[in-house]
């Protein structure tokens, strides 16, 4: 199966080196690194790898722990292939060539972008927050597959790009497009053995711009999105 794994690092020489090798040593076959940060002399970077199914896990996590300095950050199933360039520029042109199904395209294709299980558009109504367990409800205009149902959905207003964590330790990544109270919605849930990273701070960017190049191209069809089907009397 493809594993994402996310490790903090000291970045200097060397270290990176420390983490392929025993990411190999443990049966790990590496298939790409992306460095999401360097700050500090300190580096996090994800890992995409296959990883065979019949190898324990605890083998991984013991080798990246015993390198002085590394911090394992998270070990999650990956949806979709590794990142390429381009990714980004190409659902765009999906989108923008059916703008019909536009948010449908997006919602579908964000979780195999940024690593994560499901994605869903919900409209948030102006008093949602206020109505929070007391009954008040988002709508739902589009779930990707592997939604739960109904999606169980953090507390969203206001409306803005960030990062958070429920509860149930789900990962959460959500930005609003800015108008019909309209906001995606993306999740890393929890599965044991493996504890998913928090998205970082690059992915809710890329996410936002995802979403505001989106909200550009679709305009005012993002009205529609959760709203009644119209029903024609003959």
């Amino acid at each position: 199966m493809l594993l994402r794994v996310r490790v903090t690092l000291p970045d200097r020489p060397g270290t990176l080196g420390q983490v392929a090798r025993t990411l190999g040593v443990a049966g790990a076959d590496i298939v790409q690194v992306v460095v999401l940060e360097r700050l500090g002399g300190r580096a996090v970077d994800d890992f995409t790898v296959v990883w065979p199914g019949a190898t324990r896990m605890e083998r991984l996590m013991a080798g990246l722990a015993a390198i002085p300095g590394v911090r394992l950050d998270g070990v999650w199933r990956a949806i979709g292939a590794p990142t390429t360039t381009g990714q980004d520029a190409e659902l765009l042109a999906q989108i923008a060539a059916n703008p019909t199904e536009g948010v449908a395209t997006l919602v579908d294709a964000v979780p195999g972008l940024l690593a994560a299980d499901w994605a869903v558009a919900a409209v948030v109504p102006v008093d949602w927050a206020a109505h929070r367990g007391g009954g008040g409800e988002a709508t739902v205009g589009h779930a990707s597959w592997r939604a739960p149902v109904p999606p169980r959905l953090p507390e969203v207003t206001p409306l803005r790009a960030r990062a958070m964590t429920g509860p149930d330790l789900r990962h959460y990544a959500v930005a609003p497009f800015g108008r019909a109270g309209l906001v995606l919605v993306v999740a890393r849930d929890r599965a044991e053995p493996l504890a998913a990273a928090a998205f970082h701070s690059t992915e809710v960017d890329r996410l936002s711009q995802l979403v505001r190049a989106s909200a550009v191209i679709l305009g005012d069809r993002l009205d529609l999105v959760g709203a009644p089907p119209v029903t024609t009397i003959t």
